[in-house]
């Protein structure tokens, strides 16, 4: 009796981890494993001593969520093989992130797709019932399409502008290439790519990738489906003409606010001439969606300017694609809510469809839990060191909105620092897709409902 109550045992607990949300927290921590164990070897480090596991986990942990945070100079600390291992976590976790996601939003869409029909006859969704190869199919060809169109460019300009041997040249193509892609922000420079800040042929190829990783596979599989269609962007479900529409709103706003605030400051736009301001500013612009490349000295922007990428890192890019943060989707959905609200409207329509209530109570979950998670994160690193609150606060959201930028405070924050850190990049990068898709696939009908009251609100 006692081995057979064991197993059943065994099989409820195993039965718990057979939910899709809880499978995405175990593929990336078995990731991140792996690729701390790799970065542990001799061969990894450029001295050829072994790493030890707190530099070793947090480099793995931030390639593998995409995010771009360092303890260790990257070009210097790291062997080639390193260097691999890493490209080979940011190639992984972005695709995994693009994949997964995209699979969970299809999951879904099976869900609901049926009830939505049935109800109120909602436009075609996003993704649609198609099987699961075509759909990594796509993601891959999307990724790998890209990734190769920009390490061309970049190799060319790496050969041509600055003599760079043709195989360096495609390395470091290759590289910043998959970095961008994939929001990830890493570089082999030490002053990640403060050299090339008015540079166009490096700094627009790099930023167009990031823009196009952060939009999402969804969005590229929707207008790829209606490229050739009159009025293509009218048949655009609400998800895509959400996403395209904000994500532009915040780029203009992101580079008109940052290179007017820095224009005149001599440690960051002020040193270079209008063209190589209005480079840098739109570089630093298209950065805080949470790819975390800098061509000017971070610790040197203004106090408004970081919070206005604080911000913009927050928001983050598109669901299902290689950008962090609470998503551009869900920003925007809560302030069509609040606009409603303030209409005083008893539903709320965005662009000619009706917004579910669970929709709306979902992005709040994301949202609040978000911030309470960066609150929680700031105070305990407030606690740990002795930095002032908008560094350290600047820091939390770069490391839960995986974005990678920093003021230069990463390397000294202390191993518990680091360890906070980690929890916050995994938390950000697998947190708010798990959490939306086990909000989703959770709800079900009420059979009651309970006499309604009003509390005092505000």
């Amino acid at each position: 009796m006692a081995g057979v109550s064991g197993r059943r045992r065994v099989r409820r607990f195993l039965s718990t981890w057979r939910h899709p949300a809880r499978i995405v927290v175990l593929a990336f921590a078995g990731v991140v494993a792996l690729g701390t164990v790799l970065l542990m070897l001799p061969a990894a480090a450029e001295n050829g001593t072994r790493t030890d596991f707190v530099t070793a986990l947090f480099t793995a942990t931030s390639a593998t969520c995409v995010t771009g945070l360092a303890v260790v100079d990257t070009p210097t600390y790291w062997s080639a093989f390193g260097e691999l291992v890493i490209l080979g976590l940011i190639q992984a976790g972005g695709l995994g992130i693009m994949t997964i996601a995209s699979l969970l939003g299809l999951l879904v869409s099976r869900r609901f797709g049926l009830r939505m029909q049935l109800t109120a006859q909602a436009e075609t969704k996003a993704l649609d019932l198609g099987d699961v190869r075509r759909v990594v199919r796509g993601v891959v060809l999307v990724s790998l399409t890209f990734e190769l169109v920009t390490s061309l460019v970049l190799a060319a300009r790496f050969a041509i502008g600055y003599d760079y041997g043709p195989g360096r040249a495609l390395y470091h193509g290759v590289f910043h290439a998959v970095s961008a892609f994939n929001n990830a922000g890493f570089a082999l420079y030490t002053d990640s790519l403060t050299r090339f800040a008015t540079d166009a042929w490096i700094c627009v190829p790099i930023s167009i990738a990031v823009l196009a990783g952060g939009l999402g596979f969804p969005v590229w599989l929707e207008i790829w489906r209606h490229r050739r269609r009159e009025r293509g962007r009218r048949r655009w479900s609400l998800h895509t003409k959400i996403t395209v529409l904000t994500s532009g709103l915040l780029l203009l706003v992101g580079f008109v606010v940052i290179t007017i605030a820095e224009w005149n400051n001599p440690e960051t736009l002020g040193r270079f001439g209008p063209g190589g301001k209005l480079i840098a500013g739109f570089f630093h612009g298209v950065m805080p969606r949470t790819a975390g490349f800098n061509s000017v000295d971070v610790g040197q922007l203004e106090s408004g300017t970081l919070l206005v990428n604080s911000i913009l890192m927050f928001i983050g890019g598109g669901s299902a694609g290689t950008a962090g943060g609470i998503k551009v989707t869900t920003f925007a959905l809560l302030a069509f809510v609040i606009y409603a609200e303030i209409r005083g409207e008893p539903s709320v329509h965005v662009m000619g469809r009706r917004l579910a209530a669970s929709t709306q109570r979902q992005a709040l979950a994301v949202a609040l839990l978000s911030v309470g998670a960066v609150v929680a994160g700031t105070l305990v690193l407030l606690t740990l060191t002795q930095y002032r609150l908008e560094v350290v606060l600047f820091e939390v959201i770069s490391a839960f909105a995986t974005v990678g930028m920093s003021t230069g405070i990463t390397a000294d924050v202390g191993s518990a620092g680091h360890l906070v850190l980690v929890l916050l990049m995994f938390l950000g990068r697998v947190g708010p897709i798990t959490l939306a898709s086990a909000l989703a696939l959770r709800e079900r009908s009420r059979r009651y409902e309970l006499p309604e009251e009003r509390p005092i609100v505000g």
